[in-house]
Order: C-alpha cells, then sequence, then structure tokens
C-alpha cells in the first residue's frame, strides 16, 4: 500500500468509527429504524448528487436492482438497525469494539465460500485470538445472567457477521462490471425504500417529539461523513478509480 492509500485507510477508519459516536447521541431521543432511515435516506441523496456531478447513471436491469436490494438488506438495514438498537443499551465503545470483529467473520466466511481466501496459520491465530477476546468481553455478562444488556452486545455481534456475508456476497458487483460508487449508491436508495415502510409502522415518526439541535447534528454526521463519505472512501479502489470518476469534471 502506498501512502495515499494509507492515509485513506486512517481517514476511512476515523469517519466509519465515529458512527458509534453519533448514534450513541442520536440514540437519546430517536428509535432505532428512524435513526437508520435518516442515516441511509441523506447518504443515499448525497451519492446520487455526486453521481449527477461526475456523469454517471445508475444501470435500469432489474437483476442489477435485486442486487441493491439483497446487498442492502445485509449491509445496511439489518446490520445497521441492530447495532443501533444495541447502542440503546450499551455503550458506544463497547458497539465499536464488539464491530471490530467484522474481519474475523469474514476471514471464516471467505474460507468456506471462496477459492482463493484460504485460511492461513497467520490468520488462524488470528481467529483464535479474536474468539477468546469476544469470549471475554461477551463471556462475564452471560454467566452472570442473560439480560437485555447481552441480548444488545450480539445483536452487534450479527452486525459484524452480516458485515462479513456482505463483504463476501458484494464481490458479484464487481463481476457484473458495476463500479463501486454505483453499488453503494444503489444499495444505499435500496434501504432507504426498504426502511420507509417500516419506519412508519413501527416508530410512528408524526408522533415522536421534535429531536434537539444536538442530535440533528449527530443524524447529519451520521448520514455524511460515517456513511456517504466513508462508502465513497470504502467502496472506490482509491486513486484510479477517483481519477476516472473526476475526469467528466
Amino acid at each position: 500500500m502506498t501512502l495515499f492509500e494509507w492515509m485513506m485507510l486512517i481517514v476511512l477508519s476515523i469517519v466509519w468509527g465515529g458512527s458509534f459516536f453519533f448514534i450513541g447521541i442520536s440514540a437519546k431521543e430517536l428509535p432505532s429504524f428512524t435513526i437508520v432511515f435518516l442515516r441511509v435516506g441523506l447518504a443515499s441523496l448525497l451519492l446520487w448528487l455526486g453521481l449527477m456531478l461526475v456523469g454517471l447513471k445508475m444501470p435500469k436491469d432489474k437483476e442489477v436492482w435485486k442486487m441493491f436490494f439483497s446487498i442492502g438488506l445485509v449491509n445496511n438495514v439489518m446490520p445497521f438497525s441492530l447495532i443501533v438498537w444495541g447502542q440503546h443499551h450499551i455503550t458506544s465503545s463497547l458497539a465499536s469494539i464488539l464491530n471490530a470483529t467484522t474481519p474475523f467473520f469474514t476471514i471464516v466466511l471467505a474460507h468456506f465460500l471462496t477459492r482463493e481466501e484460504r485460511i492461513s496459520k497467520n490468520r488462524l491465530l488470528g481467529l483464535v485470538i479474536g474468539f477468546i477476546g469476544v469470549s471475554i468481553i461477551v463471556g462475564q455478562d452471560f454467566v452472570e445472567g442473560v439480560g437485555v444488556g447481552t441480548w444488545a452486545q450480539f445483536a452487534v455481534l450479527g452486525a459484524a457477521f452480516l458485515y462479513g456475508v456482505a463483504l463476501v456476497y458484494g464481490r458479484k458487483f464487481h463481476s457484473m462490471g458495476i463500479k463501486p460508487i454505483i453499488a453503494a449508491t444503489g444499495q444505499l436508495t435500496a434501504s432507504t425504500l426498504v426502511l420507509f415502510p417500516i419506519v412508519l409502522l413501527a416508530d410512528s415518526p408524526w408522533a415522536l417529539t421534535n429531536p434537539s439541535g444536538t442530535t440533528w447534528a449527530a443524524i447529519i454526521g451520521l448520514g455524511v461523513l460515517s456513511t456517504a463519505f466513508a462508502f465513497f472512501l470504502g467502496v472506490v479502489p482509491l486513486s484510479v478509480e477517483i481519477e476516472q470518476c473526476l475526469t467528466p469534471l
């Protein structure tokens, strides 16, 4: 990796990790599905604007949109909802640590679902260390008695597992010839459409108290920085793809 790529990775870690901070603030006043809907809705609007600015168009093929909805469920709707619900009951720092098990699940899933990503000795050692770490974190609460806090921890672990599934499953976008930025926009758009009726039925947003300015600022940070900007950094393969995207400007 080049110095530029390392810098992008560090920035991505900061903005994606910041999502737990923003969720922790917004969860004090807003229900889970509403937070996730606002997050993906705002991010999808920004990415659509970005596509228009660089002259890219969304595909109209039904199979592609089926893929968008599938990956949107696995990579956005379900894990985001699990994390937000979990953070209603556990701290942001604990949620972020548990979410860091995503590579743990990705390595295991890739070993069984792909031919080229096999578990090496070093990866096996990492899996053992990761398993021990998760056992220490969750095990104490589990021994003391399964309560809502324990289930919240399992919810965040479930989100990490789903991220692993999405990372392996999302490889199909490359074989379909879909640009990463288009794939990100499509899945966030699909997630927004899926969550809209769920929010209406589960959260009754018209009955909610208008949140404070701090909460709105957290939602904006969550949607703009930790989702739209983070997705852009995470899915665009660094300098080559960025140069291609900016060429029409």
